[in-house]
């Protein structure tokens, strides 16, 4: 059974976008615990646009389940999420992307940068997961830099156009996932997840962690957060 993460950040783009303090990522985070999920995901980016230095002191604090910090592959932002010592840190892209979600991390390509900074993470007893694409090499990149946990980014499943497209990537998903289980990774995913498709990623056996976001923030707006979450949670589980 999947254990469901709630992604906060994008309550905290519409405080920034004039909605004040009534769409507060930390209050987003009680709702969604009181719903039923299993943690917290929030990412802090370059000069903290969105998720703010204090919503991440204070999420630590309040966080009762598992709080995961995503953030780019940079020192400054690796120490920023280090500081509050989360029980997760997920390394992702640097490109700042938010309004369309995060990028995977293409680990394959800094490998050595990232098997240094994985270590670093590791040595303050925090685990590391990184965002990357569901690709047998991405996977075996990350098991060898010391990853404890990938994040698969499912953004081809999402966009997939037609059925066919659909179940190409939901088999390549399984295959994925099964891989790196057999490395001795931990596996999540996220990335357009909906209350539409994730019946289906949820019965891929070895996937452990889903993060949906936008789906469950959308459906919030209209019977709140914590139902929002309990809906998404009875499906996932």
């Amino acid at each position: 059974m999947a254990r469901l993460g709630i992604h906060v950040e994008q309550v905290a783009l519409l405080r920034n976008g004039g909605c004040a303090t009534e769409a507060d990522p930390v209050k987003a985070a009680v709702y969604a615990e009181l719903g039923g999920c299993d943690g917290i995901v929030c990412a802090i980016r370059k000069g903290f646009t969105s998720i703010s230095e204090r919503d991440l002191r204070v999420l630590k604090e309040v966080v009762t389940t598992h709080l995961n910090v995503q953030v780019a592959a940079e020192d400054r932002l690796v120490n920023a999420a280090l500081s509050v010592r989360p029980d997760m840190i997920t390394l992702m892209s640097g490109r700042d992307s938010h309004e369309s979600g995060n990028d995977p991390l293409d680990i394959l390509g800094h490998q050595d940068q990232a098997a240094q900074m994985i270590e670093g993470i590791r040595s303050q007893d925090i685990i590391v997961s990184v965002l990357t694409a569901p690709e047998i090499l991405q996977i075996k990149a990350a098991a060898k830099a010391g990853a404890d946990y990938v994040e698969l980014h499912l953004g081809s499943y999402a966009a997939a156009a037609s059925l066919s497209e659909k179940s190409d990537a939901l088999e390549n998903l399984k295959m994925v996932a099964l891989a790196a289980a057999k490395l001795g990774l931990g596996v999540s995913v996220s990335q357009g997840i909906t209350y539409q498709n994730v019946a289906d990623i949820a019965a891929v056996e070895a996937v452990e962690e889903i993060n949906v976001g936008g789906s469950v923030i959308g459906r919030s707006l209209w019977i709140g957060m914590e139902a929002a979450v309990r809906d998404m949670a009875a499906l996932v589980k």
